[in-house]
């Protein structure tokens, strides 16, 4: 999934101050500096000035063995929140999220999300693009161990590198993004099939070329209200076959499963997917 963050409707989320929250000024440099928190330290990244589409990011920088959370966040967490709106000459920021991982949330259930670094790139559109360009981005997020803590941090940059310092971890965190693909395509790294069971399963048929990857598959609804559960792997499945299934629990009021537009993220060894479907 892709969050598209226009600069005329950004929620307001009322969290406690973790990290520096204080305006940074603008350096023309390719990084902000860090705002650093008890456990976590945030700041913005600048890729070249080229063009109306920027390449930027949001690097974490967490402490060991506390973690935070992807767009959606498992059976526990809360996902990160930005808001854009005091930019300057800046129209829109699509927000990218690299694949994450998925880990015990300590109450018999499973989160999802990053530990230790994170880059999450972003993509923004100037408003004029032969204008400066400065960055402002509040972040409100969650880091968690055994507990989990709110955290805010306030950060600006202006894009003015011809070729920035920071193109190359850009870079790779776009590598790490989930790649568009569709059902039954010859991937290393695949869904055969998807498909109801009854009036409240759905179960996936995964292919990879190697079957001693990891595999986990991740489910989102059409909005961000949907909360669907996190797939289970069947222990037996057809030879040649990793096979997931999950409940249709969790959707919102007056919501219905029949057509709704799901997403499924597939994730093993260095390959991530992710895949669009309706629901029969």
């Amino acid at each position: 999934m892709i969050i598209k963050v226009p600069l005329h409707a950004l929620p307001g989320v009322a969290v406690a101050l973790l990290a520096c929250a204080l305006s940074t000024a603008a350096t023309g440099q390719d990084a902000s500096p860090w705002q650093q928190g008890s456990y976590a330290a945030v700041r913005l990244l600048a890729g070249s000035r080229s063009g109306a589409v920027l390449l930027g990011g949001i690097a974490f920088q967490l402490e060991p063995g506390w973690k935070t959370f992807w767009r959606t966040p498992g059976d526990s967490g809360v996902p990160p929140r930005f808001d854009f709106s005091k930019s300057d000459n800046v129209d829109a920021v699509t927000v990218l999220w690299p694949a994450p991982s998925k880990f015990p949330d300590g109450a018999g259930g499973h989160s999802l999300g990053y530990k230790e670094q994170v880059v999450l790139p972003l993509r923004i559109a100037a408003t004029n693009a032969d204008r400066p360009i400065t960055l402002r981005a509040t972040v409100s997020f969650a880091v968690c161990a055994k507990l989990c803590i709110p955290a805010e941090a306030s950060m600006e940059l202006a894009f003015a590198s011809v070729a920035s310092a920071e193109d190359s971890t850009l870079a790779a965190a776009l590598d790490m993004v989930p790649k568009p693909a569709r059902i039954g395509d010859p991937n290393p790294l695949t869904i055969r099939n998807v498909r109801r069971e009854g009036e409240s399963t759905v179960t996936v048929d995964v292919a990879t070329d190697n079957p001693k990857d990891d595999v986990n598959l991740f489910v989102e609804g059409p909005t961000p209200d949907w909360a669907l559960p996190i797939p289970t792997r069947h222990e037996r499945a057809p030879r040649g076959v990793k096979q997931f299934s999950f409940k249709l629990d969790g959707l919102p009021d007056n919501a219905k499963a029949e057509g709704a537009a799901l997403k499924l993220t597939l994730v093993g060894g260095k390959q991530a997917y992710e895949f669009n479907i309706n629901l029969d």
